[in-house]
């Protein structure tokens, strides 16, 4: 089932277009992830879908119905930044509680709902620290059970691990998984790392100068790349990553 379609959206700054009249959808449950080198349009595409930034033109379609028009407020969609957007005053309970602030109906149970959130992202030995005594992978863990605090029927990431070290890295990926699958969240991710994109999504929109240029599986776009960009930009950066490593790891041989 289609939860979020985007029509013929365009965005001009400066008298530039910096999106390109995009059709696309986005399945209930799905993990899209919107993948292109930096000044693509994929920031400008979250903000724009979060409510922050209105299009020059299109439309935005969730559940059926236009939200084009609505702020962000009314659009029951999370988002998580790259750097975190924690208040630092406050402990890890503190700002999930926070969350849940403005929402009457959850406001009286906020304490509890801000526990078990964060138990479920394994946060539960650090509930009294400040952020600034987490690890950038906590950190950013205490910022995506802030999100899922108010159920978002979206969440939406903005490249939230380009500062952490590639250990960080992996362990937080497969908490972003996890999580999605047992919240059964609709996820787009935006990224500019191609073994990120491969290693999570379900599907993948390559952007390149504000327009798609290809939107499919993993697999599908390995084994039929739509263009030379395609084949430049994702299958040789992911081959030379591979080939990379290859020379270090001997057939048949098994870490100790």
């Amino acid at each position: 089932m289609v939860k979020l379609e985007i029509q013929n959206l365009t965005h001009v700054y400066n008298r530039q277009e910096v999106l390109h009249d995009l059709n696309f959808a986005v399945n209930d449950g799905e993990f899209l992830s919107i993948l292109g080198p930096s000044g693509c349009g994929k920031t400008t595409i979250l903000r724009i879908l979060i409510g922050l930034l209105p299009p020059t033109s299109g439309r935005i379609i969730k559940d059926g119905i236009d939200i084009t028009g609505l702020p962000a407020s009314k659009r029951n969609m999370g988002i998580v930044f790259q750097n975190y957007a924690l208040f630092q005053n406050m402990s890890v309970l503190g700002n999930v509680q926070y969350a849940l602030k403005f929402n009457r109906e959850l406001k009286d149970r906020s304490r509890e709902i801000a526990e078990n959130i964060i138990g479920h992202v394994g946060l539960s030995e650090h509930i009294g620290k400040k952020p600034w005594k987490l690890s950038g992978g906590q950190q950013q863990r205490v910022a995506i059970a802030r999100t899922l605090a108010c159920n978002p029927e979206i969440i939406l990431f903005d490249e939230p691990m380009s500062a952490l070290d590639a250990a960080t890295r992996l362990s937080l990926r497969s908490e972003i998984k996890r999580i999605q699958k047992q919240f059964r969240t609709t996820m787009i991710y935006i990224t500019h790392d191609q073994e990120e994109a491969f290693a999570l999504s379900d599907r993948i929109m390559v952007m390149d100068h504000g327009m798609i240029q290809q939107l499919d599986s993993p697999d599908a776009i390995i084994a039929n790349p739509a263009n030379d960009y395609i084949r430049e930009f994702v299958i040789e950066n992911l081959r030379i990553k591979i080939d990379s490593l290859a020379r270090y790891i001997r057939p048949g041989a098994v870490p100790q």
